[in-house]
């Protein structure tokens, strides 16, 4: 094929204009969020003010305000400190709304090593990519953050001791953990795309489930904001039931690849 003969040079450039054309697209996005910055601010103050009342006993869940937590409001230590958290979370949400620009270009530089049939995946790739980022995110944000914030502030407070949160601090802690589930989230492509270059088979997959099942836990004790097992499960049950999805979906896709190589 005339893309494996391809020079290094070229490959280069390639990824160079790939890269560019996806900067670009996040300056744009990052300059429209940063217009919506204090918008932004308050949307991101949902995990702090809002708890999740969950019952086990009587099958419910729903969000309940904090009285404790409802006016606070964060403070900033430094001089700029406000200015940068603005731009960071401008930086996160022109990050995320530029996710389909960056996800077709990263097909884009990959493409050439497809065969024909595959190229025309182009979309599929590019909203279920997008889509599981976007799904993570959204699960962190407004299921395991008012867990955490509820847990973490209110845990042996009494009347001695009230938060005051440095935005810093407060942002930071939220978009490491959102990007972290976003990513994890994208487990499924991985595995599909680990197939198709055949480091791991359906088969390996399936036999090692007792594995990513540990794995996901001690990944899940890395990653969540809090030490109580509970949160730590509700990011582990998601990776597991992605993990079984991949298992799900990668043989479907090897069938296809075999066929293709017959014909």
């Amino acid at each position: 094929m005339e893309d494996e003969k391809m020079p290094l040079t070229e490959h280069l450039g390639e990824l160079r204009k790939r890269i560019t054309i996806s900067l670009v697209a996040l300056l744009a996005t990052f300059m429209v969020a940063f217009n919506y910055s204090e918008e932004i601010f308050k949307f991101i103050m949902f995990p702090l003010r809002y708890n999740l009342d969950f019952s086990v006993k009587n099958m419910y869940v729903h969000f309940v305000p904090q009285d404790k937590l409802q006016n606070t409001k964060l403070v900033f230590l430094a001089p700029a400190e406000a200015f940068w958290m603005n731009l960071k979370v401008s930086f996160v949400a022109g990050l995320m709304l530029s996710l389909p620009v960056m996800f077709h270009q990263l097909w884009k530089f990959i493409s050439p090593g497809l065969l024909p049939k595959e190229r025309r995946y182009v979309i599929p790739f590019i909203f279920s990519a997008t889509g599981l980022f976007l799904f993570g995110a959204a699960f962190c944000f407004f299921i395991v953050l008012p867990f955490a914030m509820g847990f973490l502030l209110t845990y042996k407070v009494g009347d001695f001791l009230m938060p005051m949160l440095s935005v810093g601090q407060y942002v930071d802690f939220c978009l490491r953990f959102i990007l972290a589930f976003g990513a994890v989230f994208e487990l499924p492509i991985i595995i599909i795309f680990l197939t198709k270059m055949g480091i791991v088979t359906p088969k390996t997959l399936a036999k090692n489930r007792k594995y990513a099942v540990l794995i996901a836990f001690i990944l899940a004790a890395f990653l969540t904001p809090t030490p109580d097992a509970f949160n730590q499960t509700l990011m582990a049950l998601p990776i597991i039931l992605l993990y079984e999805i991949g298992i799900w979906i990668s043989p479907l896709f090897v069938k296809k690849e075999a066929k293709t190589e017959g014909d």
